[in-house]
């Protein structure tokens, strides 16, 4: 489906940020990027090995943080006077993020684009990218129209992403807004690229490195899970959104809609890793006694911020985004027919010197038309 429109994103060479832009430009659109000076390099590099037509993207420095983004009062007027669609995805996304920084980012970061997009006459459509976590510690399901501001945070970074989605949506009433809730981004489905080995690839890494330990301890529960979503379904959901005038006015949580539990999910690794499940499954108390342990991050490689993520008793809603995605044939692809292309994916960038590790070819698997 055409999409002749020219974009606007901020937060490009980030890895979504590059999957969308190359899926907008196979579309037919024009794409104007705002880069940080210190990223200029690297995002003409980045375009640079985009199978696209070069001529379909404009780089225009600035950063998020200052009025009128930064942008020259030439670049601004280009933008002004082109922009028809904004993509925002420009934040800082670190669990350890100190308060400060997330707050001078994510949520003035975010309230200055929402002036600048204010100021564009010809816009149609302008979708925010959240995150799930801005529940906070909130328990049970969450649903998409959801957002409460007296909610506890384990961390600035959700509490950040939280406050400036409730800017976001406060526009609702005067501007064309779509507001996207990624759960946990993963690498892609078909191939396992990613460009962040965080998240789950912590626990890739460690049974990667103990992979005998993987076939005798269970270190997953039954009763909560962990909702990863590959980067392809994300960039394919929120395209196809984009192409969708339903969605005006929507927020959607971009989830897996039936994700394992974390027992399952350690089950599916150690099948790929070793051929087998494992044996013995800890309990619950043990486990949490353990990853706090002062050598547990030496061991596991998992850093305490990121600890509390395996045992989260949240239920992400995705009800209006399947109905919304329906029509277009995108739906999230359960995550055993893609584990073995991000395991392989992990081994072979995370031990390049142990070729070895490669593991049984990734499964394929079609998200539809």
């Amino acid at each position: 489906m055409a999409f002749e429109e020219t974009v606007f994103v901020t937060g490009f060479p980030g890895f979504i940020a590059a999957r969308l832009i190359d899926r907008l430009a196979a579309d037919g659109a024009r794409l104007i990027l705002l880069v940080q000076p210190d990223f200029v390099e690297r995002a003409k590099q980045d375009l640079s090995r985009l199978s696209r037509d070069y001529d379909q993207f404009r780089i225009v420095v600035g950063d998020i943080t200052q009025k009128d983004l930064g942008l020259s009062l030439e670049d601004q007027t280009l933008v002004r006077s082109e922009a028809t669609v904004v993509f925002h995805l420009a934040a800082v996304y670190d669990l350890a993020v100190k308060r400060d920084l997330a707050m001078h980012v994510n949520l003035q970061g975010t309230k200055n684009v929402n002036d600048f997009v204010r100021s564009l006459p010809h816009l149609k459509r302008y979708h925010y990218v959240s995150t799930c976590y801005v529940a906070g510690k909130r328990k049970g399901v969450i649903r998409e129209n959801e957002l409460r501001a007296d909610t506890e945070f384990r961390n600035y970074y959700e509490e950040s992403k939280c406050l400036a989605e409730l800017e976001v949506q406060a526009l609702k009433s005067s501007l064309p807004v779509t507001i996207h809730r990624p759960a946990v981004v993963v690498g892609d489905s078909r191939t396992g690229e990613t460009a962040k080995f965080d998240g789950i690839y912590y626990l890739i890494n460690y049974l990667l490195r103990m992979p005998r330990f993987v076939s005798l301890l269970n270190i997953g529960n039954q009763k909560v899970s962990l909702n990863l979503v590959p980067v392809d379904f994300v960039v394919d959901a929120m395209v196809a959104l984009a192409h969708d005038e339903r969605s005006i006015g929507e927020t959607v949580q971009i989830a897996d809609p039936a994700p394992l539990s974390t027992h399952d999910l350690f089950n599916a690794l150690a099948m790929q890793i070793n051929g087998s499940g494992s044996r013995i499954s800890l309990p619950k108390s043990w486990i949490n006694l353990g990853l706090v342990l002062p050598l547990a991050p030496v061991l596991t490689r998992l850093p305490r911020n990121a600890v509390p993520y395996f045992f989260l008793r949240q239920t992400y809603d995705t009800s209006r985004l399947t109905a919304l995605l329906a029509p277009h044939g995108v739906r999230c692809p359960p995550f055993p027919s893609y584990v073995g292309a991000i395991v392989n994916y992990a081994a072979k960038k995370m031990f390049p010197e142990k070729p070895g590790l490669m593991l049984s070819p990734p499964r394929s698997r079609s998200l539809g038309a």
